[in-house]
């Protein structure tokens, strides 16, 4: 016994540490705050649109791709199990619960419950751990009973003493009792199988699946496997490895294709194992897992396992064509990868590693485990095969691999890379780059350690091109890109070339011999080297493929395929089909090592690609050929405008009860969320989508990782929502659509309209009313207001006769001060004309002073004498004194009849102060003083008889208009 315990303990630590394939599938974690629900996870189903169902401690967990969504059961309880009908009804059994989901006529999943129909003795049936469906039955178990409910009825069956398994294998349901053993269902009974009596009593079966050969597997708790062929079960294996199974507990099994089987285990994660029993692969914690204790496996379409833990779920993308290999595990970086006789060497940021591959076509699942290389520790840059010799560039210098020996070539410098001069094979002469500048190595058996370096070039050449003409060329990402070229007196010649040469700029400049040709990778596309012209120009045909985005690595493959590295992206040229088709590979976005890139094809099957952590294997045969048809479901439609309204719930109805629309929109609601996704996985986030709404969009939106699209304040009408999904490969998904009715708003629904109708004859008839009393009215008024109008005519007329006679006084008192200022100018001309008559009489007099001759005297005193003769200047004053009295209506007639005592003299003084002039002017014009004015002014007062309080100037204003 105590042998037996050490084997088993022996086996049991080989399994666990035991090789494992060095290409291991990449695992995607959802915690329990990821899908928000309870820990334990019990059970695994997937509908036909791809939709995964998890039996949850907290209810049943929907995820689609994009979201988890959580349904309980009415009372609350664990979901133990779940399983899914033809018809895609969702079967779930709890404690003491067992119902099913179907979504309602707006595709909301409703849960309706069957533990009312199940008979009265078995009411209290506990756990339900296992449903199966079977020829239009769904059998449901828990440790007291087995259910079959078929045609909306349940009939019961009792165990002899509990019931400890059930499932299906092909077309029968077996079930496993504690005492008979197991059982299979027939004829509406459970019969014993006459094969199983070889089994223990206490074994304890967790899975029975089909396997080649028309033989079944049996997976049993702590007893290990076996196989039951025709009439007999016989353990399946070695008594040793039988021990090891035990020890693992395995809790449940699931069949994957190409005869293989996933066993989930308690305490290593889960295994898959062939129909020989081989371990293909172990996924643990150590290989991503959230834990080692799973509950359930369960394989999707595309042979994902899903893994039901004891805390959490993890996605195993178990057939994906991208797998990670981390040589023992290491954190390491990548940075070269070398396959060479039947070894795979990788060179990482800790060493160089490498495992033999047995001449295995495939990475996929070779098994094996790496194992460092002695003397090379530190970062490994490049692993190059030249002349069948192993070249390595390491930080501390250059150095040959053969067999188990490393032999150093130069160390003194880091070197990155080794390329031969010439295509002949074997090549005499190798460039090696290395931080100081370019080595030319010799070759004759081996590469010998005397070399001759590029004089006056000591720029660090990580990136080396060599075209047909064995020119070398190097570039620098930020000090330029050179060309070193041998000259016919055996110098060299070193030339820079920039944006004078048509390169974009000095900068960011990564050199590559691609297909036959020279090209640069920059921040602005793919340049290529015209050797005519000796320049750079746009390579238009990559910028036709890639567009003008930055590419940072460029690597030909031996198809003619071109990889090549945008920003933290990688993508290929695929060439197979004639014209190049651009394929991306979005699983690798940001996980690859930027600032030295690494990408190494062997063929389309094994393509190495250095990562932060490790490197990636990419099956490209596979990546290209296993795209399945894409499906894309519309996952939810919500209303939106104070609160939240389901309008769709995501699940097509199974049964259609009313014929009433169920998308018919009323204009209240201001927005309309759409909520899509595809269930593909593990890498729905790689997915991309486009959208548009008919009615309303006029083309298709870009491709999005968007899975939802809000629309706002849609007028009224009929619309039409369309999605659809693409891979990286760019196969496309039919398009999912979702109608709907906008309705108009209330007030021009059809009952407002008839409304309005009504509204408006009620208001025609009343406006008719209302105008027939209004025109009644209407003519009594008219009737007054033309007698009212004759009336006010009437004044009009008088007044405007009242206006005309107005104007005629305003025209004539107009012309009265017209020949006013006439006046008061001829008034002005008698004081100038008496002011010169007085100004020549004057110097007519002093000259007779001067003058002898009697006869001058005589002649100048009748001169004298005619000046001062007044009778002109009389007549002058008569004539205006008529003119004055004309103008001023009478003026000088009523004064004269009002004061007859008046003399000439006071009657021309009150004709001026009637004008209004000045007291200077009228002494001038009475050729009188300034005193003798004011004198006579004060003597006419008297005449007049005014008062000292009367203005004299007004009193004269008076006996005009009097």
């Amino acid at each position: 016994m105590k042998f037996i315990a050490c084997i088993s303990f022996l086996l049991l630590s080989y399994l666990s540490w035991s090789q494992n394939s060095i290409a291991l599938p990449a695992v995607q974690n959802f915690d329990k705050k990821t899908y928000q629900a309870g820990a334990q996870n019990w059970d695994m189903q997937q509908d036909k649109d791809g939709n995964i169902y998890v039996a949850n401690n907290e209810g049943l967990l929907v995820f689609d791709g994009s979201r988890w969504q959580i349904y309980p059961l009415n009372n609350h309880t664990i979901v133990r199990s779940v399983c899914i009908d033809p018809k895609g009804r969702v079967y779930v059994g709890g404690q003491d619960e067992i119902g099913y989901f179907e979504p309602d006529q707006s595709g909301k999943l409703v849960y309706h419950s069957l533990t009312n129909r199940v008979p009265a003795q078995f009411a209290a049936m506990g756990d339900v751990w296992d449903i199966v469906y079977q020829d239009q039955s769904v059998f449901f178990r828990s440790f007291n009973v087995i259910l079959r409910f078929q045609n909306e009825a349940f009939v019961g069956y009792g165990p002899k003493e509990e019931w400890r398994f059930m499932g299906r294998s092909g077309n029968f349901v077996i079930a496993q009792d504690s005492q008979q053993g197991l059982m299979m269902f027939r004829n509406q009974g459970w019969f014993p199988i006459d094969a199983a009596k070889s089994l223990p009593k206490d074994v304890l079966v967790t899975a029975i699946l089909s396997a080649p050969n028309r033989q079944v597997l049996i997976t049993t708790l702590k007893h290990g496997l076996y196989i039951w062929k025709e009439d007999q079960i016989l353990p399946w294996g070695s008594p040793a490895s039988t021990s090891v199974w035990q020890q693992m507990r395995i809790y449940h099994a699931t069949a994957l294709s190409q005869n293989r089987f996933a066993l989930a285990t308690s305490v290593q994660g889960i295994y898959v194992i062939d129909q020989t029993g081989n371990i293909i692969q172990r996924i643990a914690k150590p290989e991503g897992l959230q834990n080692n204790n799973v509950l359930h496996v369960f394989a999707d379409r595309q042979e994902n396992l899903w893994l039901g833990l004891d805390n959490g779920i993890d996605c195993v993308a178990f057939s994906s064509a991208i797998k990670k290999i981390n040589p023992r595990l290491e954190d390491g970086a990548g940075y070269a990868a070398l396959l060479f006789q039947h070894q795979l060497l990788l060179g990482t940021s800790n060493g160089l590693y490498r495992v033999d591959t047995h001449a295995a076509q495939e990475l996929d699942f070779l098994q094996g485990e790496f194992s460092p290389v002695k003397g090379l520790t530190g970062q490994i840059w490049g692993l190059n095969a030249i002349n069948n010799q192993v070249l390595i560039g390491h930080h501390e210098g250059a150095f040959s691999l053969t067999k188990d020996q490393v032999e150093p070539i130069h160390t003194s410098t880091g070197y990155w890379t080794f390329l031969p001069l010439t295509q002949t094979y074997p090549a005499d002469q190798i460039v090696a780059g290395n931080y100081k500048g370019l080595s030319i190595f010799p070759f004759q058996d081996k590469v010998v350690s005397s070399f001759q370096s590029i004089p006056n070039f000591q720029e660090s050449s990580r990136f080396i091109a060599i075209d047909a003409e064995q020119q070398i060329w190097v570039s620098h990402p930020y000090h330029g890109t050179f060309r070193i070229r041998k000259l016919p007196n055996g110098q060299t010649e070193t030339k820079i070339f920039a944006r004078k040469e048509g390169l974009p700029g000095t900068l960011n400049n990564h050199i590559f011999s691609v297909r036959q040709e020279i090209l640069a990778a920059t921040d602005q596309g793919v340049y290529r080297y015209q050797p005519k012209s000796q320049r750079f120009e746009v390579a238009q045909d990559y910028q036709n493929w890639l567009g003008h985005i930055s590419i940072r690595h460029l690597k030909e493959d031996l198809q003619g395929n071109v990889w090549f590295v945008h920003e933290k992206q990688v993508g290929m040229l695929d060439f197979s089909g004639g014209e190049p088709k651009k394929i991306n590979f979005p699983e690798l976005n940001s996980k690859i090592l930027s600032g030295f890139e690494m990408i190494y094809p062997v063929d389309t099957q094994r393509v190495l690609i250095g990562a932060e952590r490790g490197f990636f294997l990419v099956n490209y045969k596979a990546y290209k050929a296993g795209q399945t048809p894409l499906p894309i479901q519309i996952r939810g439609v919500h209303l939106l405008f104070d609160r939240d309204s389901l309008l769709f719930g995501g699940y097509n109805p199974l049964t259609t009860n009313s014929a009433s629309p169920i998308n018919r929109i009323s204009h209240q609601w201001k927005s309309i969320r759409f909520e899509y996704a595809s269930a593909m996985f593990p890498t729905g986030q790689a997915l991309e989508y486009c959208y548009r709404l008919k009615g309303f969009d006029t083309q298709w939106s870009g491709w999005t990782n968007r899975t939802e699209k809000e629309y706002t304040n849609l007028p009224e009408g009929n619309y039409t929502f369309e999605v659809r999904a693409r891979t990286s490969t760019e196969s496309e998904s039919a398009i999912r659509s979702f109608s709907f009715v906008v309705l108009p708003p209330w007030y021009r629904s059809g009952y407002s309209i008839i409304a309005y109708i009504l509204l408006g004859i009620l208001a025609g008839w009343y406006l008719y009313r209302w105008q027939r009393k209004k025109f009644i009215a209407q003519q009594q008024k008219y009737e007054q207001e033309q007698q009212k109008l004759l009336y006010i005519h009437e004044l009009e007329r008088n007044k405007a006769e009242s206006e005309l006679v107005a104007l005629r006084n305003e025209k004539l008192e107009s012309e009265i001060n017209f020949k006013n200022s006439e006046m008061a100018a001829s008034a002005m001309h008698l004081v100038q004309k008496g002011e010169l008559m007085a100004t020549m009489k004057e110097e007519l007099r002093h000259l007779m002073k001067v003058i002898d001759h009697p006869k001058a005297i005589s002649e100048i005193k009748n001169i004298i004498k005619r000046l001062s003769d007044d009778e002109n200047v009389d007549q002058e004053w008569d004539q205006f004194s008529k003119y004055f009295d004309k103008v001023h209506s009478d003026f000088v007639s009523a004064l004269k009849q009002q004061h007859p005592s008046l003399t000439p003299s006071e009657s021309k003084l009150c004709i001026y102060l009637r004008m209004n002039l000045s007291t200077k002017e009228i002494a001038q014009l009475l050729n009188i003083s300034v005193r003798g004015v004011e004198i006579s002014r004060y003597r006419l007062r008297k005449k007049l008889q005014l008062s000292k309080e009367q203005n004299l100037f007004d009193y004269l204003i008076q006996i005009r208009q009097s």
